[in-house]
């Protein structure tokens, strides 16, 4: 797991390096920080494999609390970038808490489910309490607004929930109860939002506004054709028509160059690391462990999915980032210490 996870950082530095590339400055200042961002992260995932993951049974709820405190001065004291308050300056740095409470929601929702994981007894009454986990930081980062989080922070408590033992049954009642209610959801989306929904329907609609990010995400993704164009030679990339193109769509640069075949050895590397998380959490030795190993490789399978279902044309643009290979210091580091805290569950399936 160490080795693929080096093997896509690896990969992210130099996506970055070639989507910020400037003859006259060819290591820009979003490379070099994330590479700092890199080395911080490879100290946390150090520290998450050292400590027993057993204590997060008696801490579980403090790590959850302390999430939560970081998203209220997010909303009362947080900086503004993009017309969104996400982040909290730190001098020179700049930490998105929304980050890391991914982290901290799958361990509290592991150290609340753990007793009754396995059982077939996980009906309504102890689904309660997982709800509120999760309702409480989906409000906060709603208002920051940043739905692509709160989706994927539902989907990642939903994994953990069917790992747990959620009965397929109650799946099914839910989504007869929500589905029929999202039309009516439409009114309370930003004006954004709604835009980018409707550009994922008929992107041609508006090919130089909100349509413009796939349009030409897709152009890129599909001129990289077999072999790709090669390092640095990207020319959506190049001439700049690939918007956040360091971020939300490193994808389509990393497509651009390399192709089908290295988007097919990129897709190899992430299966084989989710793969790996999964056969971790089936040989934990307890249920705390399993459900964490589980909800954390499910926190990257889901970015995964969306972030490439998103700039290939799939789903609608929802400012998911790619793990590993996307720019941003918060998430570099909240994903490394993820994979210390997997690796943690590993090394202690045969202590007692």
């Amino acid at each position: 797991m160490l080795l693929l996870t080096l093997a896509l950082v690896g990969c992210g530095l130099m996506t970055i390096l070639s989507a910020t590339y400037e003859e006259s400055r060819p290591f820009s200042a979003f490379f070099i920080k994330q590479a700092v961002w890199a080395g911080a992260g490879l100290v946390g995932l150090a520290i998450a494999m050292i400590f027993d993951y057993r204590l997060l049974h008696r801490y579980g709820y403090i790590v959850y609390a302390l999430g939560v405190g970081l998203l209220v001065v997010v909303h009362f004291a947080g900086s503004t970038g993009g017309g969104a308050q996400r982040w909290i300056g730190l001098g020179p740095v700049a930490l998105q808490p929304s980050e890391f409470m991914k982290i901290a929601l799958v361990v509290v929702l592991a150290t609340n489910l753990h007793r009754w994981a396995g059982s077939a007894r996980l009906y309504w009454g102890k689904l309660l309490a997982p709800i509120a986990l999760f309702a409480l930081p989906a409000f906060l980062i709603l208002r920051q607004p940043d739905l692509g989080t709160v989706i994927l922070l539902g989907l990642v408590a939903f994994s953990v929930l069917l790992v747990a033992g959620l009965p397929l049954r109650l799946v099914m009642f839910a989504a007869l109860v929500v589905l029929p209610a999202l039309p009516f959801g439409w009114q309370h989306l930003k004006p954004y939002q709604q835009r980018r929904i409707v550009s994922f329907l008929n992107p041609d609609e508006d090919p130089l506004g909100a349509g413009y990010h796939v349009l030409q995400s897709m152009i890129a993704i599909g001129s990289g054709m077999v072999h790709g164009k090669g390092y640095l030679r990207g020319t959506q990339n190049n001439l700049h028509f690939l918007p956040e193109q360091h971020t939300d769509f490193v994808f389509s640069v990393f497509a651009e160059e390399w192709g089908f075949v290295g988007c097919t050895l990129l897709l190899s590397l992430y299966a084989a690391l989710i793969l790996r998380g999964l056969v971790i959490a089936g040989k934990a030795k307890d249920n705390l462990g399993a459900l964490l190993a589980a909800g954390l490789t499910a926190t990257v399978f889901w970015q995964v999915i969306i972030n490439i279902a998103m700039t290939s044309g799939a789903l609608p643009v929802v400012g998911i980032t790619l793990p590993f290979l996307s720019y941003g210091g918060s998430s570099l580091l909240a994903l490394l210490t993820s994979i210390g805290l997997i690796m943690n569950v590993s090394m202690r399936r045969h202590s007692y």
